[in-house]
């Protein structure tokens, strides 16, 4: 049987003393799109720096394609093969669009699409158009891209978004989703983190919802979508009817 592209057991982290992350277990497929949901402080991004090495899990088990990678450094867990786009973009504003992807690059992996400077400006013509210019002055949408491009400039095998679709306007919201789309149409396996849940079911086939730390929901996304007890218990949002 084929591993799963990623999978945490009985994962338990802290931050010093306050312990965030009790005991979550949930799988991604290969190929597949998991949304990652939850309320503030619920303990999404916490799961998320968990997995890049950022926090070491005191309990339990992390793997990528069935190889464990918990309590390794975040580079090895970058060579592996975990790209992240993290929250708030964090591009380097004085680099120039191309300098941005360039210092991102690893060692092109032995795919048969492997990502690389061409792939990511077919992918995303606006940053080709921009490539002399400096990060820190594009548009929040522009910077998005960059901030996906550049993770892609890894050839990463599993890709975690954090909350792409922060700060940005719904027009440049949909053009994330059409992203995440395409992407999922070549096979990539992703994580997305997100507090639009209407742009997070529509992409995702997978769904976890997190409530103070503990899993509280794995299965298929569209289990969400009709279950208003679930939304309205653990996402916190009530929707007329």
């Amino acid at each position: 049987m084929a591993s799963d592209a990623l999978s945490l057991t009985n994962v338990h982290a802290f931050y010093g003393d306050s312990h965030i992350l009790h005991g979550v277990s949930f799988s991604l497929r290969p190929g597949g799109v998991l949304a990652l949901l939850g309320r503030n402080g619920a303990g999404k991004t916490t799961c998320i720096s968990t997995v890049v090495g950022f926090l070491k899990p005191r309990e339990g088990e992390i793997k990528l394609f069935g190889e464990s990678i918990e309590g390794l450094s975040p580079e090895r867990i970058s060579r592996l093969g975990i790209g992240l786009v993290p929250q708030g973009r964090r591009i380097f504003p004085s680099l120039t669009v191309k300098e941005n992807l360039i210092v991102a690059q690893q060692r092109e992996k032995a795919s048969e699409k492997p990502w690389n400077i061409e792939r990511i400006y077919s992918m995303f013509p606006r940053l080709q158009e921009r490539h002399a210019q400096l990060a820190g002055t594009l548009s929040g949408g522009e910077q998005q891209m960059l901030a996906i491009g550049r993770a892609l400039m890894g050839n990463p095998r599993v890709l975690l978004l954090d909350e792409p679709s922060e700060g940005l306007a719904p027009l440049i919201v949909a053009e994330v989703g059409r992203t995440i789309k395409r992407l999922k149409e070549e096979g990539q396996s992703i994580v997305l983190v997100e507090q639009n849940r209407q742009l997070a079911l529509d992409v995702a086939d997978q769904a976890v919802i997190l409530n103070t730390g503990r899993c509280v929901f794995a299965g298929d996304a569209g289990e969400i979508l009709n279950n208003e007890e679930l939304i309205t218990q653990h996402l916190g949002v009530f929707r007329a009817h």
